[in-house]
């Protein structure tokens, strides 16, 4: 664990070309035996489930699903902590510190209704068929293609999650720690691919319930220690408001009737259908990251309850998420005491230095004339001043870790933040992995091949996802922040999976051509859209229907878009192509499947009780925070 030590014995502990090697800055923090002793406790615990666990991963379903033996809690306490990984933590702390309590909206409207969704209405379409992940439902429904278009946009999007996993993994241990990006990037990497590698999925849902409670007890301390220092909630929004003279940055809904009047530029348009349907349930419904969890419970009630238990600690996660970015608007200093203003990967990157100096004036200036900088900021960063120092949103709670947390508690902050980076990334290499073996390795490359062997796939699948994955953590900065980029991601890959998911579910008349052809286009025209605005983003105002929109809102209403095209083209081609006969369709699309009927149970264990609960507290935190 060569990065754990201190940077100012690196040189003489390591020799000075590997001590050059590992750090590249000064560090923020330095760890104290304590904290050393935290982190490297958790790393031995988690390789060491992974061998545990590895006599128990000798079979496909084991390997793949788990031996499908997972109970509801623990399901759903996976399938919650597979989406909240370090780019959740550090994403949407940043975001937040963007655009204030409107990224809480991932949280709610983005992800609960999808999720109860999910355990209702969906789940038993998955777990009767017993496919191994989505686009082996797509197989069944539409045919071959659309599962060979869906498993290869999917393993692509994986392998572009995994990456800027890596990323955010590789930022915190920068800033906090003063590694190399590059040297933390491939470290960190490399020990996920070793416990996901040897036991396969179970190790996978073991660890990322443990990281659960890791990733609590670590970040609950920063939020808890803000509002003591700025006088609670109202203290936090008064000074906020005095600081950036808006209250916007507390309003859900409020000031989303115009582009123009809130943080993020966005409609409540874009909010209720971009995010709300395409977005939520394209990742929580149709997202085999995610399923997957859910269909490794030991039986069909089990599976449904699974994600409606997830939907009650989804609704309490802004707490450790969204509060960190809100304090640092007010709570982060530079070294001059003034307040630190935080910018994007972009902007930093065109104002590198060299030598003390800029090394493009003007095209650090043109990047920090998009931003929120104040003039007299944006002139200290051009002239180089000290006390400008240049830190970035993806930072924002990083930062508060090192502010609040002294020696022990800042082993653990790093604990939570590394769990939830291993959590994140580990639920991307296991899904690439099952993805590529059974619905790219297995019908299209080796269809005859053993069990055994299609496990050994698997294994190796994992270690060159990894590999590919360490070069696609470099996309990141070229992005605004990292949760732009993964939205970017689901809008491109997800909205079009959601229209061929939902149609051949629902519509018997959905017909295999009009499946394929709404997928294959829909991914196509939602990268063009992409496209079109990179390489001119005055042609934002078009996707997004406003000039006054920002790079969020063009990912939601990019998703809207997509959709739609998707939808209309299954919609147009099925008209004009044969279905298949209803009888073919049992178990596949609702109206022409028997469902199963389940045991009997006490009102307080049915899924329909907990779902009209989560559904309650879902609208009355809408309303209060309106």
């Amino acid at each position: 664990m060569f990065g754990l030590i201190s940077s100012r014995f690196a040189s003489g502990l390591l020799g000075a070309p590997l001590a050059a090697l590992v750090f590249s800055t000064e560090p923020l923090a330095h760890l104290h035996p304590l904290d050393v002793a935290v982190i490297v406790l958790y790393f031995a615990m988690v390789l060491w489930i992974g061998f545990y666990l590895k006599g128990r991963s000798n079979t496909s379903e084991e390997f793949f699903m788990a031996g499908r033996e997972m109970t509801a809690w623990i399901a759903g306490l996976s399938f919650v902590s597979a989406n909240l990984g370090s780019l959740e933590l550090m994403g949407w702390a940043g975001s937040a510190y963007q655009y204030g309590i409107l990224a809480t909206h991932w949280y709610w409207i983005g992800a609960i209704p999808a999720m109860i969704f999910l355990g209702l209405v969906m789940m038993p379409f998955y777990y009767v068929s017993r496919t191994h992940s989505v686009p082996g439902y797509l197989d069944l429904r539409f045919g071959g293609e659309a599962r060979s278009v869906a498993a290869i946009a999917f393993a692509v999007e994986m392998i572009l999650m995994s990456g800027v996993n890596m990323f955010a993994m590789a930022v915190v241990m920068k800033v906090v720690l003063g590694w190399d990006l590059n040297f933390s990037i491939v470290v960190s990497s490399l020990a996920v691919a070793a416990y996901v590698g040897l036991g396969g999925l179970r190790s996978a849902i073991f660890n990322e319930v443990m990281q659960f409670v890791l990733i609590w007890g670590g970040a609950l301390l920063v939020p808890i220690l803000g509002l003591v220092q700025t006088g609670g909630w109202n203290g936090l929004k008064t000074r906020i408001v005095t600081n950036l003279g808006s209250d916007s940055y507390f309003h859900l809904w409020r000031d989303t009737g115009s582009f123009s009047a809130n943080p993020m530029g966005v409609h409540w348009t874009g909010i209720v259908f971009g995010l709300g349907f395409v977005i939520s349930f394209g990742y929580w419904t149709t997202d085999f990251l995610v399923v997957q969890r859910v269909l490794a419970a030991h039986n069909l009630r089990a599976a449904r309850m699974a994600p409606i238990i997830g939907s009650f600690f989804k609704m309490a996660t802004p707490f450790i998420v969204i509060l960190p970015g809100l304090l640092g608007l007010v709570l982060l200093q530079n070294s001059d005491g003034s307040r630190r203003q935080l910018v994007g990967e972009d902007v930093v990157a065109a104002c590198a230095t060299s030598n003390g100096q800029l090394e493009n004036a003007q095209a650090c200036s043109t990047a920090m004339a998009r931003t929120n900088l104040s003039p007299d900021y944006q002139q200290k960063i051009l002239h180089s001043t000290p006390g400008a120092d240049l830190h970035t949103y993806n930072q924002a709670l990083p930062l508060m870790m090192v502010r609040y947390m002294g020696p022990g508690l800042l082993g653990l902050g790093m604990t939570a933040l590394i769990a939830g980076f291993m959590s994140g990334m580990a639920g991307n290499v296991s899904a690439f992995s099952t993805v590529w073996t059974y619905d790219i390795y297995k019908p299209l490359i080796h269809k005859n091949g053993t069990d055994s062997h299609y496990v050994l796939v698997g294994r190796l699948s994992i270690l060159i996802g990894v590999l590919i994955s360490i070069g696609a953590a470099y996309l990141v900065q070229q992005f605004h922040g990292i949760m732009d980029y993964v939205q970017a991601l689901f809008s491109i890959f997800v909205a079009p999976l959601l229209a061929a998911i939902l149609f051949g579910m629902f519509w018997k008349r959905a017909t295999r051509m009009a499946g394929f052809l709404g997928l294959l286009s829909g991914i196509i025209f939602s990268g063009g859209l992409f496209l079109w605005v990179k390489f001119n983003p005055a042609n934002l105002k078009y996707v997004a229907l406003s000039d006054a929109a920002k790079p969020m809102a063009e990912n939601v209403f990019r998703a809207g878009w997509a959709f739609l095209f998707s939808a209309a083209v299954i919609v147009l081609v099925s008209f004009v192509t044969r279905p298949r006969p209803v009888a073919e369709l049992n178990g596949l699309v609702y109206g022409a499947t028997q469902l199963p009927a389940e045991e009997p149970a006490p009102w307080y264990k049915r899924e329909w009780t907990w779902a009209l609960i989560a559904v309650t507290v879902f609208a009355a935190l809408n309303i209060l925070f309106w």
